[in-house]
């Protein structure tokens, strides 16, 4: 197991796992082809129906074995599989969380039909009883909070629902696009399952690496990654993604890079702009308290700081 560990395999993920005895993943993370049509470096995304959905079952099954016992499995696929992936899960046994609906700006445009704007992502567990759920680390303010002033709400926040439209697909204009892979996933929507379904120290796994997404936010996050892709360019490329991403160092001088991080993520979350938080007293409360049950480490953030922070972001 350790000779795959932080690393990216070049090779088909049903053969490179397939040979894996023991589970060592604690969460895994699938954005596999969605058999459309796309021309990918080394795959031409356009096969069978029949071969696409046993090719499906083949690799699920694989991520299932590798999975330990309380692990989480996410799937992200489009319309013409989902139901098919929903229906090899209940074979296998795995437990249905939540299927959740990635709503997204910049969707694809057509001529004769509602234009697409988003993805299924489903959340599964192999044991419906004993898992991982960080919720405080994804929870948000609610509407009692910041619009209604409802002493009855939750000081902690709210746990957000299974439509998640706070993270636009990445397009070419985007700082955060490599520029080199046709189907780039945000980084903050990734950073949002890290966070909730693993820990620190823990082993996440990406079957279909691609633009290596996965593997740098678990870099960020403090977590073990795998990935496994198909083409070596990919490989590469991934490589020096990852390379970049060495010794970070934080550009503020009151909070170093992890809290950097989660500032960005939870201002991600809320969707409220900069200039509104740091204007207004309560939100700008409320976006602390978030942020602070987030880190849960004691630390008592000063709105200055925070402000400060929010203020370089705003740059």
């Amino acid at each position: 197991m350790q000779k795959l560990l932080n690393r990216i395999i070049c090779g088909d993920c049903i053969e490179v796992l397939g040979k894996v005895r023991e589970p060592f993943a604690d969460l895994i993370f699938a954005d596999p082809p969605f058999n459309i049509g796309y021309k990918y470096d080394k795959y031409y995304d356009k096969v069978k129906k029949k071969n696409y959905i046993a090719w499906t079952k083949d690799w699920m099954t694989v991520c299932k074995k590798v999975l330990k016992a309380h692990g989480s499995f996410y799937i992200a696929i489009g319309d013409e599989y989902a139901a098919n992936v929903k229906v090899i899960a209940d074979e296998l046994g795995l437990f249905t969380r939540n299927w959740i609906i990635w709503h997204y700006t910049f969707g694809q445009q057509t001529k004769n039909k509602f234009a697409r704007a988003h993805t299924h992502i489903f959340y599964f567990v192999r044991d419906k009883n004993s898992f991982t759920f960080n919720d405080n680390t994804v929870r948000v303010p609610s509407d009692r909070q910041l619009v209604y002033n409802d002493r009855r709400a939750n000081a902690a926040g709210k746990i957000p629902d299974d439509v998640w439209d706070e993270y636009s697909r990445v397009c070419g204009t985007f700082k955060e696009r490599t520029g080199w892979h046709p189907c780039q996933m945000p980084e903050n929507l990734l950073k949002r399952i890290t966070a909730a379904s693993s820990n620190p120290g823990e082993c996440v796994l990406d079957p279909f690496c691609g633009s290596a997404t996965t593997a740098a936010v678990a870099k960020q996050m403090g977590r073990n990654y795998v990935g496994i892709e198909i083409s070596d360019k990919y490989v590469e490329k991934a490589n020096k993604r990852l390379a970049k991403l060495e010794n970070p160092q934080s550009v503020n001088l009151f909070f170093n890079a992890t809290e950097l991080s989660e500032i960005k993520r939870l201002l991600s979350d809320v969707k409220i702009p900069i200039k509104e938080i740091t204007a207004d007293k309560n939100t700008l409360k409320l976006f602390i308290n978030q942020f602070a049950v987030r880190m849960n480490n004691r630390k008592k953030y000063r709105s200055e700081k925070i402000i400060a922070a929010l203020e370089d972001l705003g740059d």
